[in-house]
């Protein structure tokens, strides 16, 4: 019976059932395999409800959405190339710098191809840079964010973490400490994308845009209601006035009144439609999170993670071979889930593992977020590679032969992410 089960569910998933559906029913036939009265689900998946920072989800999500509906794309863009422009490749940087502050703020990497690509893509072109170089350029950039406050995958992995230390002797992981420790590999990739732009156009300087002080002062002025934004979230967060939940709460209010009230870009009429599409997204998500939680229990319960670290163990002796098949998993994964389905099923194992091999559960969450982000633009399931391929009618393969230089410079970054802690820690110690 318990076989037919499984292999039901295995059928199933290959069908392409609901992720939630699929994690709570494996949960409830571990738990029914153990002879625990399946009443736990429940309790496990109320637990969800303790943990104040999951406030903080639908409010930095419902933010995101109002930015993504705005003209903020536009003031940014402009806003870089007017600070940056002069720099040598310096629409390159400005492309860099634009996808990572607005995939920062709107929380969506697929959002920054879509508002910003049309842009950029255009300006990339018209400055000199090859069509192919431009494509790889705006694609790979598209997810650079996602390491930056207020990253959603960092406090998923966050809100999950939090969870299994319940269970497992560890102490909390903090979500500010996962958005300190961000910074350092986020502007590490920034930096060596930059420089491979650099390096890879230098046969033929590209023509810089002169710096024009009345430009960058009007740009400022445009963007200025949304321009205190970072400075809002990142002071409250970091200087200790405001925990999480709260900084989220000032934000989603602070990008209410200033796109609707004023600028003046988002009617009130759309209001309603925005809510529900970004309160829909959240649901899901939550959804995923407090079946999670069930799949995790079990997974301690029956005691998964200490036989996965036996196993690991006899195979595997150092903390440096664990790291790199770690990496190797992760790019694997990250070609073929999605990165919210990766942290929900993944998480749970890994943890207690990597705890076992004295690696920081800061910095492992960075390690996790840094692969899923290249597996934005690794097929075949990379979603980058999708959504550029519809927003520039390009196919999938010339947009992975573009994206592919790319890749490279970024799994050099998630090298140097990974075997040197103190560029994620540094900050947070």
């Amino acid at each position: 019976m318990i076989i037919a089960a499984i292999v039901l569910l295995i059928v199933l998933a290959l069908m392409g059932a609901p992720l939630f559906a699929i994690l709570l029913a494996a949960a409830a036939i571990g738990f029914f395999t153990q002879e625990t009265p399946l009443s736990v689900l429940h309790i496990d998946i109320y637990q969800l409800s303790d943990s104040v920072v999951l406030m903080a989800l639908p409010l930095f999500t419902f933010a995101g959405f109002l930015l993504s509906e705005s003209r903020t794309a536009d003031r940014l863009v402009r806003l870089s190339q007017a600070a940056f422009g002069w720099m040598p490749g310096g629409m390159a940087f400005v492309a860099l710098v634009a996808c990572a502050f607005f995939t920062a703020l709107t929380g969506g990497s697929g959002v920054t191809i879509v508002a910003l690509g049309a842009l950029l893509l255009p300006a990339l072109v018209k400055a000199g840079y090859p069509q192919r170089f431009s494509l790889g350029l705006v694609t790979s950039s598209g997810s650079l964010g996602l390491l930056l406050v207020p990253s959603v995958p960092l406090l998923i992995y966050g809100i999950i973490a939090q969870q299994l230390s319940q269970q497992l002797t560890m102490p909390p992981v903090e979500i500010v400490d996962l958005y300190l420790a961000g910074v350092g590999p986020a502007l590490l990739m920034v930096v060596l994308l930059y420089g491979y732009c650099v390096y890879v156009n230098r046969s033929d300087p590209l023509p810089r845009q002169p710096f024009n002080a009345r430009e960058l002062g009007q740009a400022l002025w445009d963007a200025r209601w949304e321009l205190p934004l970072p400075l809002v979230v990142l002071g409250g967060i970091f200087s200790g006035f405001l925990v999480v939940s709260e900084a989220a709460a000032v934000t989603a209010l602070y990008v209410l009144l200033a796109e609707v009230v004023l600028y003046r870009e988002i009617p009130l009429r759309r209001l309603p439609g925005l809510t529900r599409e970004a309160m829909v997204m959240v649901g899901g998500i939550l959804l995923i999170l407090a079946v999670a939680q069930a799949f995790a229990d079990y997974l301690v319960y029956a005691g998964v993670p200490e036989h996965l670290f036996a196993f690991i163990q006899t195979h595997v002796q150092s903390k440096l071979a664990f790291l790199i098949l770690l990496n190797i998993l992760l790019l694997l994964l990250g070609a073929v889930l999605d990165i919210f389905a990766a942290l929900v099923i993944m998480v749970p194992l890994i943890l207690p593992v990597a705890l076992r091999y004295g690696i920081d559960p800061v910095h492992l969450g960075i390690i996790f977020v840094a692969n899923m982000q290249i597996g934005y633009i690794t097929p075949p399931v990379g979603m980058n590679l999708f959504i550029a391929s519809y927003r520039f009618r390009k196919s999938i393969t010339e947009l992975f032969r573009a994206t592919l230089p790319f890749m490279l410079v970024l799994i050099i970054a998630l090298l140097l992410i990974t075997y040197v802690p103190e560029l994620s820690l540094w900050l947070v110690r």
